[in-house]
């Protein structure tokens, strides 16, 4: 396994983390308990949750899947041998915080005090801020329009001053964020220097062969100020790794099971830009997910990579991709192909 700091700290988090947000829908409790068995015993120190799992997000599985972290917390006592991240929700969801705003005053007390319950620990790693409270363009979406009368959200530096409280508390070690913007991140950072507040560890964004964009504005700044990404989805939903190509639908597979929710990769270049990487793949004779994980995990603004598997062969599989190499001409074909087909689905 390979590491890396996190963000400009001490804290060593492994290059592959696991992502749990199947576990309670897809997958059941014990299927966590053996990827976390395998996971730990294969080197993968840093974990990836939220309390708004399992997804699809449903009122019934709510918090879900930091049970099932906890429960195996509890039976394995092992939870100082791992790196534990998870997120607090933004604005969203009638059922979370009747929709209301969440980074400060009751409601973040409310969320991380149920997500310490929930994950039966005393401190979270790594808390992150799950989307923007503002109106920002996230998930795929694009076109921005700025409303100058939009919602009101907390500002920025009481978010801050808010999460500072529970570091001292020691129930947060490090904060970060997730599907923010390169003018939040820059945001975050100028005003924690400024008023010695708590500083951003890490962004949670979407990184993968088909959606590159994360390298224009934000790579920058995660080299440069120390803050680096956290790719989520680097397979795509599973696309990458090949098994819906020539319209296959596995029984069981996530697309099978919640279509209509993963749409975002559901878009008109999408299947050209898959069968071309696929191509490379076999032309260099090495396999599809690991490529596409590999090629995510050498950038230089990545801190981790976060993949999620239905089963134990696919965590096997793709943890392996960290012992694989991509030479010079293999990464000079996949910018080929991002040439033709770039960005397909942001």
């Amino acid at each position: 396994m390979n590491y890396k700091n996190l963000g400009n700290t001490d804290l060593k988090v492994s290059t592959i983390c696991l992502g749990t947000m199947t576990w309670g829908e897809q997958n059941t409790e014990q299927e966590g308990f053996e990827q976390m068995d395998f996971a730990l015993d294969n080197g993968v120190n840093f974990w990836d949750t939220a309390e708004l799992y399992s997804v699809p997000p449903r009122a019934e599985t709510f918090g879900y899947t930091e049970e099932i972290i906890g429960n195996w917390f509890k039976k394995t006592k092992k939870r100082d041998k791992v790196v534990l991240a998870s997120k607090v929700a933004g604005p969203a969801r009638d059922y979370l915080r009747n929709g209301e705003n969440s980074f400060v005053g009751k409601n973040l007390e409310e969320a991380l005090n149920g997500s310490l319950r929930r994950l039966k620990t005393d401190y979270i790693d790594l808390y992150q801020l799950h989307w923007p409270e503002r109106n920002v363009n996230m998930f795929g979406r694009l076109g921005y329009e700025h409303n100058d009368n939009e919602d009101e959200w907390n500002k920025m530096e009481d978010v801050l001053n808010e999460l500072q409280k529970y570091t001292k508390l020691g129930k947060i070690r490090h904060i970060g964020l997730s599907n923010e913007t390169p003018w939040g991140v820059s945001k975050f950072l100028q005003l924690s220097k400024e008023h010695d507040l708590p500083r951003m560890m890490s962004i949670q964004n979407p990184y993968s062969l088909l959606n590159r964009s994360y390298e224009v504005g934000l790579a920058e700044i995660s080299v440069r100020d120390k803050i680096g990404c956290l790719a989520y989805s680097p397979l795509a939903s599973g696309y990458l790794t090949g098994k819906y190509r020539n319209g296959n639908l596995p029984k069981g597979s996530r697309i099978e099971r919640d279509g209509d929710f993963w749409t975002r990769y559901d878009k008109p270049n999408a299947e050209k830009a898959i069968d071309e990487y696929f191509k490379i793949s076999k032309k260099y004779n090495i396999n599809f997910a690991q490529m596409s994980i590999k090629f995510c995990e050498i950038q230089p603004f990545m801190t981790s990579v976060i993949i999620g598997a239905t089963t134990i062969e696919q965590l096997k599989e793709n943890i392996e991709s960290v012992n694989i190499n991509l030479t010079d001409n293999l990464i000079k074909d996949l910018n080929e192909i991002q040439k033709i087909y770039p960005n397909p689905c942001p």
